[in-house]
């Protein structure tokens, strides 16, 4: 049941989005697997809930930012696999209203970010670790428990599966438009001996999408139910190519940490900088696919000030190159990259956009577009990169006979993380 939405053209255009973890793991502020790296009781882990009360969350401000860094779409967890909701719902008493938060957290959220013209999209965990019909596997924090695993016949899977598609419907229904859902995850290739991994049966994934499907016909759905739907979801690292599967190129989009967790890690310090995180960006670009950057907010309801500082670095980069990203794609095949380079490609426009990861002395090489340089300039400013003609061939003796060489100045451009080339091209 591969289904595609009527217009998917917004995702590809869009290109970055923001992805948000938040929750009450928050608190305990290493990492959102928290409760089953440590195999937190629900007792111990009960104190989180009891303390939630994020006194100073502005969505507003969270919704400025991304669209301050370029953003054009926003997906929140509404539920994560410790179970815990930050909507309103009326299957649970394992929700925000009930903390002293004491309101629906993703309401808000919602309305912000429509504020600010962002696409809305809702992460819903299908992993449950709290409710008492999901049944204990190798995954779950009660994993170790022998007590607990011993009474395993007693949870009913098919209560739970009642339970998820409730939660979703409430979600599909009492929010208005919702452009994305992101189910996250199955696992029913693994196998631990005494428990299988759950899958698409386990979550009724047919029913449960078809039931989407009816209540948002023009959503976007990733992949990971184990169902065919939109778009591939790499996780924490870059592909080599455009993804495909069976042959067929897929649309994806790769989803990536700040610093190596999903959620509020107080003590890791595993920052990846502003400048690599454009070269991921420009890469996944390059090679037909989306970037959907995480930040985890803190208990308090803040991004990080390490966060908010590379989502401006991220901005102030979008702001003079964004004209390379947004509705631009892999490059046509004929088109030879130059050695630490990226191209991106604007088949709207026809223009050719060449990243520059490392600056090279004097001279950049256009393979195959000796004659099909229009004219060339500088993204940053608008400054023209001018192309070098020689009658004498012998100055370049190991450049191709069709590349078109553009002279560049020593120094790369000031404060500029990835310098980026704008090339017109004539018509073929």
């Amino acid at each position: 049941m591969t289904r595609t939405a009527t217009d998917p053209s917004w995702f590809t255009r869009s290109r970055l989005g923001l992805f948000v973890h938040w929750g009450i793991y928050s608190l305990a502020a290493r990492h959102e697997w928290v409760k089953t790296r440590e195999r937190i009781t629900e007792a111990d882990y009960q104190p989180y809930f009891d303390h939630f009360d994020p006194d100073l969350y502005d969505p507003r401000q969270w919704a400025r930012d991304a669209k301050a860094a370029g953003m054009e779409y926003a997906v929140i967890t509404t539920k994560h696999h410790d179970g815990f909701c930050l909507f309103e719902t009326d299957l649970t008493h394992y929700k925000a209203p009930n903390t002293p938060a004491g309101r629906d957290l993703i309401r808000p959220f919602v309305e912000a970010c429509r504020a600010e013209g962002l696409k809305i999209g809702f992460y819903y965990s299908l992993i449950d670790w709290h409710h008492p019909d999901y049944t204990i596997d190798g995954h779950h924090p009660r994993r170790d428990d022998m007590e607990a695993r011993a009474l395993d016949h007693e949870r009913d899977m098919s209560r739970y599966r009642d339970y998820l598609h409730g939660q979703v419907r409430e979600l599909m229904t009492n929010y208005g438009q919702i452009d994305v859902l992101w189910l996250d995850f199955s696992y029913s290739w693994r196998d631990w001996g005494w428990s299988k991994g759950k899958g698409k049966d386990d979550w009724d994934a047919e029913r449960l999408l078809d039931m989407v499907r009816d209540l948002h016909p023009n959503i976007l759905v990733n992949n990971r139910s184990e169902v065919p739907q939109d778009f591939h979801t790499p996780e924490q690292y870059q592909p080599r190519a455009w993804m495909h599967v069976d042959g067929k190129p897929v649309m994806w989009e790769a989803c990536q940490t700040l610093n190596g967790s999903w959620g509020y890690d107080r003590d890791n310090l595993d920052w990846k900088s502003p400048g690599l995180l454009i070269r991921m960006l420009v890469d996944g670009v390059s090679k037909g696919g989306n970037l959907l950057l995480n930040v985890g907010p803190t208990a308090r309801g803040e991004f990080d000030p390490r966060a908010r500082a590379t989502l401006a670095s991220i901005g102030s980069w979008m702001h003079h190159h964004s004209r390379s990203i947004r509705g631009c794609t892999q490059a046509p095949e004929e088109f030879v990259t130059p050695p630490d380079c990226r191209y991106t490609w604007n088949p709207a426009t026809g223009r050719l956009y060449v990243h520059l990861f490392a600056w090279p002395f004097r001279h950049l090489f256009l393979d195959g577009l000796g004659d099909r340089v229009a004219y060339a300039q500088f993204l940053h400013d608008g400054s023209e990169v001018r192309r070098t003609e020689y009658e004498d061939a012998g100055h370049f003796p190991t450049a191709r006979a069709d590349a078109a060489v553009l002279a560049l100045p020593i120094q790369p451009p000031a404060g500029v993380e990835v310098p980026v080339i704008e090339v017109f091209l004539h018509p073929e």
